[in-house]
């Protein structure tokens, strides 16, 4: 198995084998909480206009964020903490953001695609070694999907050093990553759709036994299904 690391779009265009699209500030961690509420259909949208459409024919709920769209154009945002507060038990929901969903669409040449995030990284690589394929990528999708994001790439690492038998520090890179740039919104009072809480739940880690597996649909978006992982022994 040959694991590599690569960044942002540009990386993901050029994914090979199993890829783990990687944004833990904040996509690839909402679709996990989205499984704990028992959301009926969770579907990703490579546009905010294909999102719109899916949210339509489907009578569901337009959830995220976009660089320079107001909030009030999405029914719900892409805060972990203010989604848990939301009654979403068999809701319909179409995600749409700036880079990690549509990191998803970029991996065109993957032979799959998973989402990856520090709440289920031990599913992730429990997924990866069960399936053993020749080769994994994992994107480190970035800031905006151009910028790299220091949460992303330590995240990527961290499965790497997994897979490969390395040992890991999880409380330090705790530590590490409140500090840096893209945590600042979670302690900025005016950011109330990134409130405190939300980092603490994007670094709450192994807290699910499962991955998130994206399947592309006729027509345009892709449905993210819940695959389960069981622990073997000694995870």
């Amino acid at each position: 198995m040959i694991t590599t690391i690569v960044e942002c779009l540009a990386g993901a265009v050029k994914a090979k084998g199993l890829v783990v699209v990687i944004d833990v500030f904040r996509s690839a961690t909402v679709g996990c909480y989205l499984m704990e509420k028992g959301v009926g259909e969770y579907l990703a949208a490579e546009t905010l206009e294909q999102a719109r459409e899916l949210t339509a024919d489907r009578g569901g709920l337009l959830i995220g964020e976009q660089q320079g769209v107001p909030l009030e154009e999405f029914d719900l945002g892409n805060s972990p903490t203010l989604l848990m507060e939301e009654d979403l038990s068999g809701k319909t929901l179409v995600h749409s953001t700036n880079a990690g969903i549509p990191g998803l669409f970029a991996c065109a040449d993957a032979d799959e695609v998973i989402t990856g995030s520090f709440v289920n990284a031990g599913a992730v690589v429990r997924y990866i070694r069960s399936r053993n394929p020749e080769r994994v990528t994992l994107v480190s999708i970035g800031t905006g999907g151009d910028m790299r994001a220091q949460e992303d790439m330590m995240c990527a690492i961290y499965i790497k050093n997994e897979l490969e038998g390395y040992p890991n520090s999880f409380e330090t890179l705790r530590k590490f990553l409140a500090k840096v740039d893209t945590a600042a919104m979670f302690y900025d009072e005016s950011r109330v759709d990134a409130p405190e809480g939300d980092f603490e739940m994007c670094m709450d880690i192994d807290r699910y036994d499962f991955i998130l597996k994206g399947e592309r649909m006729e027509g345009g978006g892709m449905l993210m299904r819940k695959v389960d992982v069981e622990k073997g022994e000694g995870a």
